[in-house]
């Protein structure tokens, strides 16, 4: 700094009060040349806006268009193009921007609800709403491994086998129903066990597996199962089948017999006394022909007891030439229907003569008391002898006794014998009695199928002696 030279004055206190007052004048009269010349300045900018708004109003609208058009196809690029458009803020002097900034900002607001401005849309280009985002494409499999080793036998059993195999890899093929999982491809097999396996499908083939949904997929490649219920198939080569359209059978009518074979716990049990009521099936059962009036009774088990379980024979064709074989045994096969505990009926197709087994106990060399009829009587019998009884037979009914009691009295034969020509048929029931004292037999004649249901019943008193 230079020092001011020694021949100068230096300026007195009165001095510096008069030049104070006279700086004061000096500093407002600038302050109000800023004022006016920032009131200038904000009129001007508001003109120039107005101008612009105007007279580039064709331009904007243009200029929107092809931004609208655009923004589709590029959101970005729109965004660029509509900030292009924009008109340009006045700009002010930097020495005055701090006082003419709030004037500029407040300026194009006030056009922007005038007529020229409504035409337009009220809004300027950079304002244009961007159109609907672009959904990033899920990252994909597109290249495949390195061809691995084959799958081995044992190592194929594990991959289909659940809740095992897990880090099973090898080359192979697997076959399965393609289904969709987390917009994924994966392929659904069945397992040894029946039980279901996912793999998920890879490969440069994963963008077109999806257009296969439920269809039949083979696929071949490098599988890996990666737990012990999933794993993962680079895709090299494909097969897709169309599923079939299952055709609806129409619904078997009642009359129509069903053919589900009976196994043979089910016929040991259509066979039995007081078992099986329902069941229904294809069959083969054996058991003495009888005649109830005119139809044709195929006995099977405790022939002559109140639990005689039995069937009536159905079907045309088997029935012509039944006549001949009645008193005998017969195999029949068709389709059985149990409706009771204690028979039902059976539709024919096929019937076989068997023949009649051997009768346990020979009728030679013993003594035979016989009673003929329904005659309540008192009879008496040796020991190991034998008593015969018969009775007259009824349309829908047959003769029986309690199965306990025919075990006592030892009830050996019940023989069913067809009347000679055409006369009433009737049964004869053969005892050996095996134990002394005196027995109350009684005779029930009941319904067929139902012997619980009894018409009437009658007793004779049997005494066996030594």
């Amino acid at each position: 700094m230079a020092k001011p030279k020694s021949g100068a004055k230096k300026p007195t206190p009165a001095a510096k009060a008069g030049a104070k007052p006279a700086a004061k004048k000096d500093n407002a009269a600038r302050l109000d040349l800023i004022r006016n010349a920032s009131k200038k300045v904000a009129t001007a900018a508001t003109k120039v806006v107005k101008a612009v708004a105007e007279g580039a109003k064709g331009k904007v609208a243009a200029a929107k268009k092809a931004v609208a058009e655009k923004v589709e196809k590029a959101p970005a690029a729109a965004k660029k193009a509509a900030a292009k458009v924009a008109p340009p803020a006045p700009t002010t002097p930097p020495a005055k921007a701090g006082k003419t900034a709030p004037a500029a900002k407040a300026a194009p607001a006030a056009p922007a609800g005038k007529k020229g401005a409504g035409k337009a849309g009220g809004k300027t280009p950079s304002a244009v709403p961007a159109g609907p985002p672009v959904e990033k494409p899920r990252p994909r499999a597109t290249k495949l491994p390195p061809v691995g080793e084959p799958l081995t036998k044992r190592e194929m059993e594990q991959l289909l086998t659940a809740g095992e195999g897990r880090g099973v890899t090898g080359e192979g093929s697997l076959k399965g129903r393609l289904v969709l999982s987390g917009e994924m491809p994966h392929l659904v097999v069945v397992g040894r066990d029946k039980r279901e396996l996912t793999f998920l499908l890879q490969g440069p083939d994963q963008e077109v597996l999806p257009a296969y949904v439920d269809h039949k997929v083979s696929v071949s490649g490098l599988i890996k199962k990666t737990t012990n219920h999933s794993g993962v198939v680079e895709v090299r080569k494909y097969s897709a089948k169309k599923p079939e359209v299952e055709e609806v059978a129409p619904a078997p009518s009642d009359s129509e017999p069903k053919l589900r074979y009976l196994s043979p716990g089910e016929v040991s049990m259509a066979v039995a006394a007081g078992m099986g009521a329902g069941i229904k099936g294809f069959a083969s059962i054996r058991g003495n022909l009888e005649m109830m009036g005119e139809d044709f009774v195929l006995v099977v088990s405790n022939g002559g007891t109140r639990q005689q379980v039995s069937f009536a024979i159905e079907g045309k064709a088997a029935v012509k030439s039944l006549r001949k074989h009645v008193g005998q045994t017969l195999q029949v096969t068709g389709v059985v229907d149990k409706t009771s505990g204690w028979g039902g009926r059976i539709t024919a197709e096929t019937v076989e003569p068997r023949p009649s087994e051997a009768r346990s106990v020979s009728r030679d060399e013993m003594e035979l008391v016989h009673i003929e009829g329904e005659v309540p009587t008192s009879v008496d019998v040796k020991l190991n002898h034998g008593l015969t009884v018969r009775l007259q037979e009824q349309p829908g009914a047959t003769w029986a006794i309690e199965p306990t009691l025919a075990k006592r009295v030892g009830l050996r034969e019940a023989n069913f014998e067809q009347g000679a020509a055409g006369g009433p048929a009737t049964r004869e029931f053969f005892f050996t009695p095996r134990n002394p004292g005196n027995f109350e037999v009684e005779f029930f004649l009941a319904k067929a199928f139902t012997p619980g249901v009894v018409e009437r019943s009658f007793k004779i008193s049997v005494t066996v002696k030594p």
